[in-house]
């Protein structure tokens, strides 16, 4: 089960079920990789989506499904909320959101396997005073709530803007995406490969 915003979304609107992002590329990979496996892939993403959003549609949109594994790719859109004046948006609330949320999970599916990829930002842009530079300076905090839950929840840590930091200084950011929140297929495959990278490991 992918649960997140429009990142794992990703249209799926318009190619369902999966969209065209990194659940589906995912997906692929595992069959192509490991066709002995057997697996069903469930996208819940919605464009929009902050941590709230989450908890708002969560038993419907997640726990019905009863997964065995739920991934979570939240938390820039609570960002932008945060910079944009909207202060229960803030790195502390998030933490507690998504905790709550995380801690629910595990009382009503007990041995759920979660999956924590961090939110990221795919720029180098550290302009002074510009929008671009707050989210780089104000990200880390967000990180470092996902780092700190998977760390209480035993869940498996996927850093990925640190990913994308290391990409971005050797390639330009726009290789990736078009602008630094979504990701074009190139960007995508990035997720899905350091996904499967780390299921692997």
């Amino acid at each position: 089960m992918f649960a997140g915003d429009s990142i794992t979304d990703r249209e799926k609107s318009n190619n369902a079920p999966l969209g065209y992002g990194y659940v589906n590329l995912f997906y692929n990979l595992m069959l192509a990789k490991h066709p002995e496996t057997k697996i069903t892939v469930i996208n819940s993403g919605i464009g929009g989506n902050t941590v709230i959003d989450l908890i708002d549609r969560w038993d419907d949109d997640v726990l019905s499904y009863k997964p065995n594994w739920i991934s979570i790719l939240i938390g820039i859109n609570d960002l932008h909320k945060f910079l944009g004046g909207l202060t229960t948006f803030n790195p502390e609330n998030y933490y507690e959101n998504l905790r709550r949320l995380l801690k629910y999970t595990r009382k009503v599916l007990n041995n759920v396997n979660f999956i924590l990829m961090t939110p990221f930002y795919i720029s180098r842009n550290k302009l002074e005073g510009g929008f671009r530079a707050k989210v780089l300076e104000l990200l880390p905090q967000y990180i470092e709530k996902v780092r700190l839950l998977s760390n209480e929840f035993s869940a498996t840590y996927i850093d990925l803007h640190d990913t994308f930091k290391k990409l971005v200084n050797i390639r330009e950011p726009n290789v990736y995406a078009p602008e630094p929140v979504h990701p074009n297929f190139t960007g995508h495959m990035v997720i899905a490969l350091k996904l499967l990278e780390v299921l692997e490991i």
